[in-house]
């Protein structure tokens, strides 16, 4: 009996050891925006993102799910997952890559520039991307902030002829984590 409460404590100790080397959130915040000039803005924002960050490693990972993005307009938001991402039948969006030169015990409450490299997943396509991003540490968060553009014909994502003068195939995207 005491060497399996001896067992069990190590095996939670190390668990606690190994979930120490990750931080986390659920509630990471994205915003894109396609819009054109003198026509309705195209933006939605998701607060819902979640990311991972292997503070060992530099390895991170998010997810978002497309329906979470939000749009002012209900009828957008609805011609955007239907007909255009396609959200029912591709619904999310997966990063996973790493961080160069990560070492989190240098991070201080000044903005540090990293690079990202990693793969992005969106509409059914996998594409390698590189941004910059600004991390740093208040406390017992660490704070990503990016900001880079994607095309949307890098994930066949056709806009009817319509509207194609309306929306921008550069989509600029934001996104900003804080991790506990």
């Amino acid at each position: 009996m005491k060497k399996r409460l001896i067992l069990f404590a190590l095996i939670l100790m190390s668990y606690f050891a190994i979930a120490q080397d990750k931080i986390l959130t659920k509630t990471g915040q994205i915003t894109f925006e396609a819009s054109i000039p003198s026509f309705e803005e195209v933006k939605a924002t998701n607060k819902l993102s979640a990311c991972v960050l292997n503070t060992k490693t530099g390895e991170i990972a998010s997810v978002s799910m497309i329906k979470s993005f939000k749009f002012k307009s209900a009828l957008m938001q609805e011609h955007f997952n239907e007909n255009y991402i396609e959200s029912d039948k591709y619904p999310k969006a997966i990063f996973k890559g790493k961080i160069e030169n990560f070492d989190i015990s240098k991070l201080t409450n000044q903005k540090q520039e990293f690079i990202i490299n990693g793969t992005i997943e969106l509409h059914g396509k996998s594409k390698n991307i590189s941004v910059l991003a600004k991390i740093y540490k208040n406390e017992n968060t660490t704070s990503i902030i990016s900001n880079f553009i994607l095309n949307t014909d890098d994930f066949n994502i056709d806009l009817p002829f319509l509207i194609s003068n309306k929306v921008s195939k550069k989509v600029e995207v934001s996104l900003d984590y804080n991790l506990l």
